[in-house]
């Protein structure tokens, strides 16, 4: 596998100043794009704009039902539920093949935000306890993916954190994309040690039992649990944030 000289990060486009809101402006965001965008790859994606919503657009939300959670038009009503599933898989299995080592998304987004989105009931009261529905099936198929959105990363441990990720998940990608070894795991853990220990004790000597072990199970299942344990370590497994 080759990897790109520096991480791709998925990004919400008008985190990068495209005029892609409903309105038809952005929300363009100066250190990602000034500061943060000087060391990684930049991939934009707009949702809804893919989707075939255009721009400007209705405003869309969640709403709760007896079908569950949909994205409807907020005036019209017009549910675009199963046409984002339909989408979101195609982009998201798209985007795993672009080999990304992170993903930025747009704060409260209904189709994007990763946390706290509002869902407004059928008496239009609403509570913040939703995930964008593009952002929850891109996290289900990629749950070890560094994820964060702009608005948390305007703090700097969750910046410092979420960078820390991305590029321990290039690192592991670009190691196990290669014809690795038992003995090339054994050395490439130790060098990753400090870095496990900082973080939870208990995973580094878990990590290494897992790469001592590398000789007697089978490939995919040692790069699995290595690699799972190594984001769970760091506090990157997406897929168990609450909706």
């Amino acid at each position: 596998m080759k990897v790109p000289s520096r991480p791709r990060v998925g990004i919400s486009a008008c985190l990068l100043g495209q005029n892609v809101r409903y309105d038809g402006g952005h929300k363009r965001d100066p250190f990602l794009v000034d500061v943060l965008g000087k060391s990684v790859t930049y991939v934009p994606v707009c949702p809804e704009v893919e989707v075939g919503m255009g721009t400007p657009r209705e405003p869309i939300r969640l709403e709760r039902s007896g079908k569950g959670i949909r994205l409807v038009g907020v005036e019209s009503g017009v549910d675009h539920t199963e046409a984002m599933i339909r989408f979101a898989d195609r982009r998201a299995a798209a985007l795993e093949a672009l080999d990304l080592s992170g993903y930025i998304f747009k704060k409260d987004s209904p189709s994007c935000g990763i946390e706290r989105v509002r869902v407004f009931d059928r008496k239009g009261a609403a509570s913040r306890t939703g995930r964008g529905l593009f952002a929850q099936r891109f996290m289900d198929r990629l749950p070890l993916l560094p994820v964060e959105d702009e608005g948390r990363l305007g703090d700097l441990k969750v910046r410092e954190s979420f960078l820390e990720r991305v590029l321990a998940y290039r690192r592991l990608r670009k190691f196990f994309g290669g014809r690795w070894t038992p003995e090339g795991l054994a050395r490439f853990h130790a060098v990753e040690a400090s870095l496990h220990l900082a973080h939870d004790p208990k995973a580094r000597a878990e990590l290494g039992r897992i790469a001592a072990r590398s000789n007697s199970r089978p490939r995919a299942e040692t790069e699995a649990r290595y690699v799972t344990r190594t984001m769970l370590a760091l506090g990157g497994i997406t897929g168990g944030r609450s909706r």
